[in-house]
This record gives C-alpha cells, structure tokens and sequence, in this order.
C-alpha cells in the first residue's frame, strides 16, 4: 500500500495580506508623517516668524532634533534585530512601534506651543533649553515608530509583489498625510483671518505672534488625528505572519531543497559597496525633498512677499499634484527586504539622512545675512538662493551617486 496524501496544509504558504490587513499597516506611520510634514514644513517659520527667535537659534533646534532622530534610528534598528531574534511571538516590533508612538504623542504639541514659564524678558537660549528636551523625545518616538514600521514588511509580506504594493500603499498614506496638514493649516488659518476686516486685513496677512494659536491647534489636531490611525493599525496589524518551519514527517523528503538566502548581520551589511552607494543616494534625493520643504514656507514668506495662507495653498497644490504618482511606484531596495537585519539597514540609512538634512539646514541658517531683523532686504534673494543653487547641487550630486550604480550594479554575497 502506497502512503497517504500529505497532510492538509502541509508546506503550503501563508495566504497573501486582505486589502484590510493592508490598509492597516499603511495607517501605522501616518502619525509619523502627520508630525514630519509639520515639522519640516513649518519649523522654521514657526519659530523665526511667529516666536520671532533668531535664524541660527532656530536652526540649532532643527539640527537638534535630526542628530536626535538621527542617532537613535540605527540604535532602535539594532535593538528592534535583536529583539525579532529573541521573542519572535511577542511582538517586538509592535511595540517599539507603540513606544514611539506614545512618546510622539505627549511631546510634539509642546513644540509648536508658547514656552510655559517664559515672558517678554526671557532670554532666547533659555527658550531654547526649554523645547530641547521635548525635541529630543519627539525624535526618539518617531524613530522608533519608523523603524518599527518599516521592519514589519518582510515580517508581513510573502513575495516581492507584495512587497512592492505594500510600500506604494504606505507611500500613498504619507502623500494623504501632507495634504491633510496643508489642508488643516489653510482652514485654521483661514478661520483665524474671517473676523479681521477694515485696517486689519494688512496686518493679519503677515505672520506674527497671533499666529501662535493657529500652529498649537494644527498641532494637536495632527496627533488627534494620528492617534487614531495608529490605534487601528495596533488593532488590524498582526505580526509574525512568516512560515513557521514544520516537522518533518514520513511524507517529508530526505534533502529538503536549499532555496533560503543567508542573512545578513549588521557587520556584513558594512562590508557591502553596495550599502555605501544606495545610503549616499538615498542620503541626497532626501535632503532634495527635505531642503525643498522646509524652505518653501520661508520662500513664499519673504522673498515672494505673499499672505500667510499661501504657506499653506502652494505647498498643498504640490502634494495634490504628486498623489497618483503613489500608485506608480518602482520596487524600493528589494535587496532589503528578505534579511533579517533590515531593521539595521533602515536604520543605518536613515541616519545619514537626519544627520544630513539637519546639518544642511544649520549651515544654511548660519548664512542668514539679517543680524536684527526677521528679515531684511538681503534675505528676499538668500531663500531664492537656496531654494536654486543648494537643492539644485545637491540633485546633481543625486545624479551621480544614481550613475555609480549602473556602472557597478548592486551585488551582495550570496
């Protein structure tokens, strides 16, 4: 007598993710983007224009916070590796990501709010003290929501196809998140403006310290808003959907077929070329899409001389332009996605990015050439300079780091 079938279900693979277990995690970094679009966008503007501190000071802030978020991204990278390692059915990643997010919560209101405590005759530095440590907690929540989320995907996914949709869907969210920031600032703003008629009109055009209502609203909606998708990714996201190894029974072969890949650990990613070329790509096209952001408030302020809401209305434009693009993405770092230690290597790779983007906007503000005024007539043509000459070098530099890899292609060890 011949043996019996196998048993039912025996080597088939995990059934590929609902359109609700995707929308579910691509909700999970949405708080995440709600805060960055806010922070790259409107720092700057909040704290030079509204709370009228110095260009260098509130450079020094936005550099703080990237070496922040810069310094703790590979450190949760690593930790988040080691813990998928070691209690693989507790959820590590999860609850990094809930971590995160609960630091992202209780931190970022505070920074685009008044200094409690602080007066007329408060010193600028120590204001600055004071946004510091929420700054520095800020980072770290949002650090570890990002790596967390992005190391759920090849916990999630079976094929590269998956991969592929699921990172559009993702993206997809973070454009929603942009317009729903541009979409909140252009209401608040225009409900703050309603009341003022007559003589009035000039003056509420141009920002100010009455404006300072507008962006702690905008703040606490943004984590209203993100607190709810996070809570239905917690809610809809499971982890650890991998195949589980079963135990060979008498229907298994004798040589199983050798088709897994090794795993790479952190310390043989850096022997990698291959890790150096994606990681200065990556480092610039971020910088030309951070840089961009984050001068654009300050471009259309002082060097267009245009109203207040269009810091608001061109940036939303933008966005709404670039929506369907979401749906026509390429694989993204398909090399990443099958190894252990992705955490590491998202980490490692968004450090140069932080670090990067927050020491290019400090020397920038350092060039700043009004010494006593919010802004004179020197810096109507410095913003028009970096929004030109700095993201324009650096897509050059973009550029080339892109030629080096199609003349040495990515190759890792196999």
């Amino acid at each position: 007598m011949g043996p019996g079938p196998p048993a039912a279900g025996a080597g088939a693979p995990p059934r590929p993710l609902s359109l609700a277990a995707r929308l579910s995690y691509a909700m999970g970094h949405f708080l995440n983007d709600l805060c960055a679009s806010m922070w790259f966008t409107y720092l700057l503007l909040y704290l030079h224009s509204v709370r009228a501190y110095s260009s260098r000071g509130a450079g020094l802030l936005l550099l703080l916070g990237q070496v922040a978020d810069g310094l703790c991204t590979p450190l949760v990278g690593y930790e988040a590796d080691r813990a998928a390692g070691r209690c693989a059915r507790c959820g590590p990643r999860k609850a990094w990501h809930l971590v995160g997010t609960t630091c992202v919560l209780l931190s970022f209101p505070f920074i685009f709010s008044p200094c409690l405590g602080c007066g007329a005759t408060t010193p600028e530095w120590a204001a600055l003290l004071y946004y510091g440590p929420f700054i520095v907690i800020f980072q770290f929540g949002w650090a570890a929501t990002q790596i967390a989320h992005l190391s759920l995907i090849p916990e999630l996914i079976t094929n590269d196809h998956e991969k592929v949709e699921l990172t559009a869907l993702r993206y997809a969210f973070t454009v929603v998140a942009n317009i729903t920031v541009y979409g909140a600032a252009w209401l608040l703003l225009h409900l703050q403006a309603s009341p003022h008629m007559g003589p009035t009109q000039d003056i509420s055009d141009q920002l100010g310290v009455q404006d300072v209502p507008v962006f702690r609203n905008l703040s606490l909606l943004v984590v209203g808003i993100g607190a709810i998708f996070s809570l239905l990714f917690h809610l809809g996201t499971r982890e650890g959907r991998k195949q589980l190894v079963e135990e060979p029974d008498e229907h298994s072969p004798l040589l199983a077929p050798t088709t897994a890949r090794p795993l790479l650990l952190w310390k043989h990613w850096l022997r990698q070329p291959s890790f150096y070329q994606v990681g200065l790509l990556y480092m610039s096209t971020r910088l030309i899409v951070n840089l961009s952001q984050t001068y654009m408030a300050m471009y259309l302020t002082y060097s267009l001389n245009l109203p207040k809401k269009f810091i608001a209305t061109i940036p939303l434009v933008m966005y709404l332009s670039g929506f369907f693009s979401s749906f026509l993405m390429n694989p993204i770092n398909k090399w990443i996605g099958r190894n252990q230690s992705g955490a590491f290597v998202y980490g490692a790779m968004s450090f140069s990015d932080k670090v990067a983007n927050g020491l290019a906007v400090m020397v920038i503000q350092s060039l700043y050439p009004c010494s006593s005024e919010l802004c004179c007539g020197a810096c109507v043509g410095f913003y028009h300079w970096v929004m030109v000459a700095v993201t324009g070098g650096v897509a050059v530099a973009a550029t080339l780091f892109l030629c080096s890899l199609l003349i040495w292609p990515i190759r890792l060890r196999s």
